[in-house]
């Protein structure tokens, strides 16, 4: 039987190889030789440039700690890494989360959500949630706070909550019927709806430009901008651990 599964079969006009052995890769696919050397200069030359700009820099950087220093009562809150991402580079942070609900989509594209316990959860998994999940949202809650004086924000908060959903998703906590159509969704695009929508209120006021907070005001829209993208991160982050759509 062992020298019958040793023997090559034939059929189909050559010798069926060995399974895991590695295929060739056929000639007409291949790259020509003088291809691959003009591929690698171009690639020494992009590394090349890189590696000098990163030399050319300034030692010590300059940076902008200054002039964030000089705006930071403007900006409505007193961190300046808040102050950086919610008021003078709004635009990068609006983008960022454009990203992640583009992530999702993509995923939800794919197929549906196997679910996440594939067996079933032991009995220490099944508690875990109640022990561990009003704390975590409590911690989630304090972090969003905190992020206007302090490290925090709506990031750090935001994968607390989207961790709250993955331990519920592991502990064979189905998603209640409600939530597995239109809020899902609404959840999902809130923080990108919030953001966008304030950012272009802001462009009606007199003088005012888009994602130009008025100091009087800056800190109430940071915070409900923040509060939105809290719950918007915690439920794309918990959804792409789902792996498809619900």
């Amino acid at each position: 039987m062992s020298a019958q599964r040793a023997t090559p079969r034939h059929g189909g006009g050559g010798v069926q190889a060995p399974a895991g052995a590695a295929r060739p890769v056929p000639a007409d696919t291949a790259l020509p030789r003088a291809a691959r050397v003009l591929l690698a200069l171009v690639l020494l030359a992009v590394f090349g440039g890189l590696a000098l700009a990163v030399l050319a820099l300034a030692q010590p950087a300059p940076g902008l700690a200054a002039a964030v220093a000089g705006r930071i009562d403007d900006s409505g809150v007193s961190h300046p890494v808040t102050a950086v991402l919610l008021n003078f580079r709004g635009y990068d942070t609006l983008l960022e989360l454009v990203v992640l609900v583009l992530a999702l989509v993509g995923t939800w594209s794919v197929g549906r959500a196997r679910g996440c316990a594939g067996n079933a959860p032991g009995p220490l998994l099944r508690q875990l949630p109640r022990l561990l999940a009003p704390l975590m949202v409590l911690v989630a809650g304090y972090l969003l706070w905190a992020g206007a004086h302090a490290p925090g924000g709506a990031f750090q908060a935001g994968s607390l909550l989207g961790g709250v959903g993955i331990l519920l998703c592991l502990s064979g906590q189905p998603l209640p019927g409600w939530a597995q159509a239109l809020v899902l969704r609404l959840a999902v695009v809130l923080g990108v709806a919030v953001f966008a929508a304030l950012g272009a209120a802001a462009a009606l006021l007199p003088g005012g430009a888009p994602l130009d907070w008025p100091p009087a005001q800056a800190k109430t829209l940071i915070l409900t901008i923040e509060l939105a993208a809290m719950l918007s991160i915690g439920v794309v982050l918990a959804a792409l651990f789902a792996g498809g759509r619900p």
